[in-house]
């Protein structure tokens, strides 16, 4: 088709005209029925959000994406333009993309007039009719629909009352294509009452001019629930003109987000050195997500968007390179201790409630990073007796839930009644290692020091100082190489800590782990 270049071959050739909601419409059905994806790239929206789409399209309507940061909001709306046909007719040179066999405006008019079948036609692809704005306070009407050029109307010595002077906004300019405003409720309730007329009339007008413009377009939008009560709010004319608003949702298991962190975050690097990030360590990076989404200290309004394991996960490949650098390792693994350089990916992702701030944004996301890390040391070694509980009393205890970890940091533990003693409870307890062989040596006086930047032979040579150590994590986690077995060993480490029976103390890039009581007494003297 783009081989056509005059409205006499155009018409020569049958070409069918259709609006750009039929367009949509049709093109889906036919990728439904072969059984394509729709929306490639966008994950765990198969039984929610997608479905939704389909039928708002399927029904010609006007969307809005209605959900919290980092929901993919954007991604689906710029998705749209693969559900428009590869190319489209216009009268070549048109600002408004008029249709060659009905012009609009009066320079195709009169083009049209003077040309006759040998008006030109030019071809539109799918990626050049979609454009969208970012709603800000400064948004003008002109901006979006148009105003009267006085440099154009001096240049062509036109008066101000001739339709050719007017310089159109960009919704004409979209016109026959998607427009899409993102973060709705940031525009000025003035602007969103010029929006009303080409949402229910489909046609526009600019200033004075008596003249009005018919629009051939579809128009989406995208607005976070949080901007209704802070920022600025949707007017109830626009809301109501709006055909379908769809809520988007964080994913609902750590699989997907698993996937979605993979397909966007920067992983595979050239680099001298081989870093292997095993499933469990990707998994227990998306579990920061999922218990900050939890989390009492965290404001849920704002939402944690999916950025934060896509930035950690970045950060955390670049701490194995930068520990390849310094030590000269071949080879490199992910440490417990690494998790602490992924605070910058946390602390500016999280908006906190007043109890969050006044703990402070770094001490909030050490206690996220420990109730994940807390989960996986469950999923692999037996139950830690809690420091001041008795074995019976802790073998029967409720399962806290990792909804109640940050009140139990905050000393604030969750009362539940206790369940009746599990069969499983009671094998569980026959087959816990010795952890107090492992504790009676730091009440000894020892303790351990481990970072992010020691050479590997130096940091296993410091785990392995700790009797029985390797033993147990031998026994309960199965470990394809040294590195990998290293890995568990802290990770016993860190789940005696978090039952609060080693203290460990951060500083200066380094765990120390300590035997409680004597650490209490230290900080309490100093």
């Amino acid at each position: 088709m783009t081989n056509i270049h005059t409205l006499a071959e155009l018409r020569a050739s049958r070409h069918r005209i259709r609006s750009v909601k039929d367009e949509m419409r049709e093109n889906l059905l036919s990728r439904i029925a072969r059984g394509e994806k729709t929306f490639p790239g966008i994950h765990g929206y198969d039984r929610t959000v997608i479905p939704a789409v389909h039928n708002a399209i399927l029904s010609k309507h006007d969307i809005i994406l209605l959900g919290l940061r980092g929901q993919a909001k954007t991604r689906i709306l710029r998705s749209l333009t693969t559900l428009l046909d590869e190319a489209i007719p216009i009268i070549e040179g048109c600002e408004i993309n008029d249709l060659p066999f009905h012009p609009a405006c009066k320079r195709c008019r009169r083009l049209a007039a003077e040309l006759g079948d040998d008006l030109p036609v030019a071809w539109l692809r799918p990626e050049e009719r979609y454009r969208e704005k970012l709603a800000t306070p400064d948004v003008t009407v002109a901006d979006l629909i148009g105003d009267i050029d006085p440099i154009k109307a001096a240049n062509q010595r036109l008066t101000y009352a001739d339709e050719e002077v007017i310089h159109y906004g960009i919704i004409p300019r979209t016109n026959r294509g998607i427009f899409a405003i993102n973060e709705l409720p940031d525009l000025a309730p003035r602007i969103q009452v010029a929006l009303l007329n080409i949402l229910e009339e489909r046609d526009l007008q600019i200033r004075g001019f008596p003249v009005r413009i018919p629009m051939d377009v579809v128009l989406v939008f995208s607005a976070n629930p949080e901007d209704y009560t802070s920022r600025g709010n949707i007017i109830t004319p626009l809301k109501d003109r709006i055909d379908s608003q769809i809520l988007t949702h964080y994913p609902q298991d750590v699989r997907t987000a698993m996937q979605i962190t993979e397909q966007e975050a920067w992983i595979e690097r050239p680099a001298p050195a081989t870093t292997d990030i095993p499933p469990y360590m990707r998994e227990l990076i998306e579990e920061i997500a999922f218990v900050a989404r939890q989390s009492e200290l965290v404001d849920q309004s704002s939402g944690v968007s999916a950025r934060l394991t896509i930035s950690a996960m970045e950060l955390l490949q670049s701490n194995l390179e930068r520990r390849a650098a310094l030590t000269g390792d071949n080879y490199v693994f992910p440490r417990l201790s690494d998790l602490a350089m992924l605070l910058p990916a946390i602390t500016g992702k999280v908006e906190m409630v007043y109890e969050g701030e006044q703990q402070g944004a770094e001490v909030v996301a050490r206690k996220l990073i420990g109730t994940a890390v807390a989960k996986l040391f469950e999923s692999k070694f037996p139950q830690v007796e809690r420091a001041g509980v008795s074995a019976r009393a802790e073998r029967n205890r409720p399962e806290i839930d990792h909804d109640d970890l940050d009140d139990v940091f905050a000393g604030r533990r969750a009362r539940k009644p206790a369940p009746p003693p599990r069969e499983e409870a009671r094998s569980n307890a026959k087959a816990e290692p010795n952890y107090d062989s492992i504790l009676a040596w730091f009440v000894d006086g020892n303790k351990v020091t481990l970072s992010d930047e020691q050479p590997f032979a130096e940091y296993f040579r410091e785990l392995n100082r700790i009797p029985r150590l390797a033993e147990t994590a031998t026994k309960y986690a199965s470990s394809k190489n040294e590195y990998e077995h290293a890995f568990w060993m802290e990770m016993i480490l860190e789940g005696l800590h978090q039952a609060l029976r080693l203290a460990r103390e951060d500083l200066d890039s380094t765990i120390t782990f300590q035997e409680l009581m004597k650490f209490n007494v230290l900080r309490t003297v100093k």
